[in-house]
């Protein structure tokens, strides 16, 4: 009963002070106030005011960054080739120069038997030209001059169209010697290719060919019966020595034993 009493005692000041309060509760809005908008990412800046009591305060947002550029496909894109060989890239003001390609390797420089033929050659060979004046066989290395039909006294033997040679790539022989064009161009190919680079410099070089025989209408070993001999066809000479600019002659008969000249030989 007590607490009845107390209970019912105190409902008039509850009354009381909501009557008092009833004023500023009804002024409470009933809903919260929505913030600002975020401001535009692409205006360059963007400003809330804030209004104050005596100034206003602006709030400035950075713009954002710009994208990057692709510079890989900007390469690509510039790249221009101009002659010769070298490329331009172009990607920003400063031109970026390679440097060009060497030219190509000298084809001569892989014949190692020329080469090799030049470095011990003493004497100038003749340029292989035709039509000059005393030159045979189509080639000027070849001097000498051209010589009637030779006709045979045994049969097989005889030059159709002999040339009487003098000289093959500037050698000169110790007689004229009386052959066919194929044999006067083997002869100057083997002077050429294989003499003078084998004697090079020794005894200042070579000079001059010892001939023991050219064309001669006989047969082999001079024996009767026997067949015809390449001399009496005139597709032979035979060589018994070398003649160096010294003076010094490399003979076969000597020399092939020689210490000194067996290997050239």
């Amino acid at each position: 009963m007590t607490k009845l009493r107390t209970a019912l005692a105190l409902i008039p000041a509850l009354v009381a002070g909501m009557a008092v309060a009833g004023p500023a509760f009804a002024r409470a809005p009933e809903v919260s106030v929505r913030p600002l908008a975020r401001p535009v990412a692409e205006a360059p800046v963007a400003r809330a005011a804030v209004a104050g009591p005596a100034t206003a305060l602006a709030v400035s947002v950075s713009p954002r960054p710009l994208q990057r550029p692709d510079l890989a496909r900007a390469v690509a894109a510039s790249v221009t080739v101009t002659p010769p060989r070298v490329v331009m890239v172009s990607a920003s003001a400063a031109a970026v120069r390679l440097s060009p390609r060497p030219p190509a390797r000298p084809e001569n420089i892989e014949r190692r038997t020329t080469v090799r033929a030049a470095g011990v050659r003493t004497q100038p060979g003749l340029p292989l030209l035709t039509g000059r004046r005393g030159s045979v066989c189509g080639l000027v290395a070849i001097q000498g001059e051209t010589v009637a039909p030779i006709p045979g006294r045994i049969s097989g033997c005889g030059i159709d169209d002999p040339v009487k040679v003098t000289s093959v790539s500037g050698i000169t022989l110790s007689q004229a010697a009386i052959m066919d064009c194929t044999t006067a161009r083997a002869l100057n190919a083997w002077v050429d290719q294989a003499v003078v680079p084998a004697v090079g410099r020794l005894g200042g070089g070579l000079a001059g060919l010892k001939v023991a025989a050219h064309y001669s209408c006989r047969t082999r070993n001079n024996q009767p019966g026997a067949r015809i001999s390449e001399h009496g066809k005139g597709r032979a000479i035979d060589i018994s020595a070398l003649i160096l600019k010294n003076g010094v002659q490399i003979t076969v008969l000597k020399g092939w034993d020689d210490r000194d000249h067996a290997r050239l030989l």
